[in-house]
């Protein structure tokens, strides 16, 4: 495999390539990105076999600005049959199996892009994950606790009901959220739905077990345009005594 799939947000694909190629070509790796406006992913090809893989484990997920999701990806899988999609899917990570331990797995996400025009192909997700997870596991794989913080998440990542990339990604470096999205419910009392973009931010960019340290009782906050209130909500609930200016009116 010499392919990266990255989850982007849908209009940042260019910026999405940018990042890749500056990350990889820090490893001293080099390849070319395939872009298409507005898709919601890019594809990274290296120029070498087997970079991809030192691509997905040495580059600091948590650090990537643009890219929502990282994952080693075979070559396009089109024209898949509606009435057998699994074969060809199994066939292509019996090939992978050569390579890395798929014993070492703990669940296959079956994704799509995130932008309107996929929106119909989640339902089809969704009902195709239960057989695609029942035939993994037939075959020995997906056997990893999921507490577990080592080993393999599979994808199958597809970008028509006929036309998926399979792949996967390391636990330890990659986005423990489906398609790279972090699913937040929007608090009852909270001001404004922007509360939840700050908290989208400190969940993606500040680690679990470092949020006490580095957001507590014993910090001082400036929010400056803060009205109606959604961002000094996010910190106040975290323990810090907020400044909050604006022309406008605080929400109570």
């Amino acid at each position: 495999m010499n392919k990266l799939a990255l989850y982007c947000r849908s209009g940042f694909e260019k910026e999405a390539a940018a990042e890749i190629t500056e990350q990889a070509a820090i490893l001293n790796i080099f390849g070319f990105a395939r872009v298409t406006d507005n898709s919601g992913y890019v594809i990274f090809e290296c120029y070498q076999q087997g970079e991809t893989d030192c691509l997905a484990r040495e580059i600091s997920f948590n650090q990537l600005i643009f890219i929502r999701q990282l994952l080693v990806v075979s070559d396009l899988l089109d024209n898949l049959q509606p009435t057998n999609r699994i074969a060809p899917i199994i066939q292509e990570y019996r090939q992978l199996a050569n390579d890395i331990h798929l014993e070492q797995s703990n669940d296959i996400w079956v994704e799509t892009a995130d932008t309107n025009e996929a929106k119909s192909l989640s339902v089809f997700c969704r009902k195709f994950t239960v057989p695609l997870r029942q035939e993994l596991k037939r075959q020995g794989w997906l056997s990893v606790e999921k507490t577990k913080k080592s080993g393999l998440n599979l994808h199958c990542f597809f970008i028509s009901s006929g036309a998926c990339y399979v792949g996967y990604s390391y636990n330890n470096n990659h986005s423990p959220y489906f398609m790279g999205i972090p699913r937040l419910k929007f608090p009852a009392d909270a001001p404004s739905r922007s509360t939840l973009k700050l908290e989208e931010a400190i969940l993606t960019f500040i680690p679990r077990e470092e949020e006490r340290k580095r957001l507590n009782d014993a910090m001082f906050a400036v929010d400056l345009g803060a009205c109606p209130g959604g961002w000094t909500y996010q910190l106040v609930k975290r323990g810090l005594f907020v400044y909050a200016v604006d022309h406008g009116k605080m929400a109570a």
